[in-house]
């Protein structure tokens, strides 16, 4: 991430199996890393517990359940660049870009 990114080193996405699941996995996770001596450490999305965002510094971390994350995709967003060609009715061979 280092190279798309100045908000962390590091981003690590997960699934829950279901809002309770996602709520304890955050819950969990905050808790170890504060016994390992993290400060700081700050949680949205806890009380709906469909997408939970952990800052913990160098490394951020989103749990989803399975359909959420399928909606918004960020692993997409996160990935290494590809090339892609644009087609319009003006230009047969399309645009690299």
């Amino acid at each position: 991430m280092d190279e798309q990114s100045g908000l962390a080193d590091y981003m690590i996405v997960a699934s829950g199996t279901s809002s309770r699941h996602v709520a304890a996995l955050a819950e969990k996770l905050k808790d170890r890393l504060e016994g390992r001596g993290v400060k700081g450490i700050k949680i949205e999305g806890l009380s709906q517990a469909d997408w939970v965002a952990i800052d913990a510094g160098d490394v951020l971390v989103h749990i989803f359940r399975p359909e959420v994350r399928e909606f918004y995709n960020i692993e997409k967003m996160w990935t290494t660049y590809q090339p892609y060609v644009v087609v319009s009715d003006n230009s047969p061979e399309g645009i690299r870009a």
